[in-house]
């Protein structure tokens, strides 16, 4: 069971992320915003807007997870239907960090009303993703601010020092989202 002090550290970590998140992008220029890295693969070939349009996604999609594992514990998350976001990756270089920064806050509150009303014992159900395996709520919601810390490193250039532990090869995530937008004929941008 989760003690009071592990889910204030949680939500302690979640607001420090999340605020270094922010400050990382608020400080780039517009010019910055639309750069992608050379050598790059994967989500690091995403410009900072797709980067932060992605966190969005994945902070809904986690949402999802919790919310389902709350309902049945071992809960299989294949098929998981996530809500979208009002703006997906493959649109957002058509807006700006403010439309994307105020997007995050608004998904980061739906999340912190979702922690602050999971009782403590909980925080030890558990869910099964085919990309992560089994998880605890709790190690859901951890992924919270790696995933932040993570995207905070690469807004910044560098490498990050947290990497997600896949259940199996990490997923070409840029190439499944361009392959998806070729499939539905999406004009980037608004």
């Amino acid at each position: 069971m989760a003690t009071r002090e592990q889910v204030d550290e949680l939500k302690a970590k979640l607001a420090a992320q999340r605020r270094e998140l922010l400050a990382a992008a608020r400080s780039l220029s517009r010019e910055d915003t639309l750069r992608v890295p050379v050598d790059a693969e994967g989500e690091e070939q995403w410009t900072a807007l797709e980067q932060l349009a992605h966190l969005c996604e994945m902070e809904r999609s986690y949402d999802a997870w919790i919310l389902r594992a709350l309902h049945e514990d071992n809960r299989d998350l294949s098929g998981t239907t996530v809500p979208p976001v009002d703006i997906p990756i493959e649109a957002a270089n058509g807006y700006t960090v403010d439309d994307l920064v105020d997007a995050l806050i608004l998904e980061r509150r739906y999340t912190e009303g979702i922690i602050d009303a999971i009782p403590a014992d909980d925080f030890d159900r558990t869910a099964v993703s085919p990309v992560f395996g089994q998880l605890t709520i709790m190690q859901w919601a951890r992924s919270f601010y790696r995933h932040d810390r993570q995207h905070t490193a690469q807004i910044q250039g560098r490498k990050s020092d947290y990497q997600p532990n896949f259940k199996t090869r990490e997923p070409n995530q840029r190439k499944a989202r361009l392959d998806l937008v070729a499939r539905r004929g999406v004009p980037p941008g608004r």
